[in-house]
């Protein structure tokens, strides 16, 4: 229980970071090479624990965004929209961004300022995250046919 609780504060504490952080894989890989703990586990933990630091991140940064310039909230409101406007171009987005392994804290970071619905994004990313983590997690573990 130890175990799968620092794995949770370790992914957390990452993914709250806004930039220049470890990423997570790496600590997946980490955690699949040197303990006995099961590879579902190792994943389901890290990407919850992730989408949970992502999440407080965009919300930390919604905060930020009363300090900005009339001209940035102007643009950030007209991203908004026009991201609202287009449900479809949006699951899209959304479903590109669940597969991509492309840093993910700029985006949160610019969802949170510019008010974007949340949701939508944190399930994308943590469904993409367990995708992409149980790779990792499996090749770590070594479950990947060798010669």
């Amino acid at each position: 229980m130890t175990s799968f609780l620092l794995l949770f504060l370790i992914v957390l504490g990452i993914n709250l970071l806004p930039a220049f952080g470890p990423p997570t894989w790496s600590i997946i890989v980490f955690y699949g090479l040197n303990s006995d703990l099961p590879i579902a586990s190792i994943v389901i933990v890290s990407a919850l624990a992730a989408a949970l630091g992502r999440l407080l991140l965009a919300h930390s940064f919604r905060f930020l965004g009363g300090r900005l310039p009339e001209k940035q909230k102007r643009n950030l409101g007209a991203a908004r929209e026009a991201l609202e406007a287009r449900p479809r171009n949006m699951i899209l987005g959304l479903g590109l961004f669940a597969l991509s392994p492309l840093p993910s804290a700029q985006l949160f970071a610019a969802a949170g300022l510019a008010k974007v619905r949340l949701l939508h994004f944190t399930a994308a990313f943590f469904a993409g995250r367990l995708v992409s983590y149980s790779i990792y997690a499996a090749t770590a573990k070594g479950r990947v046919p060798s010669d």
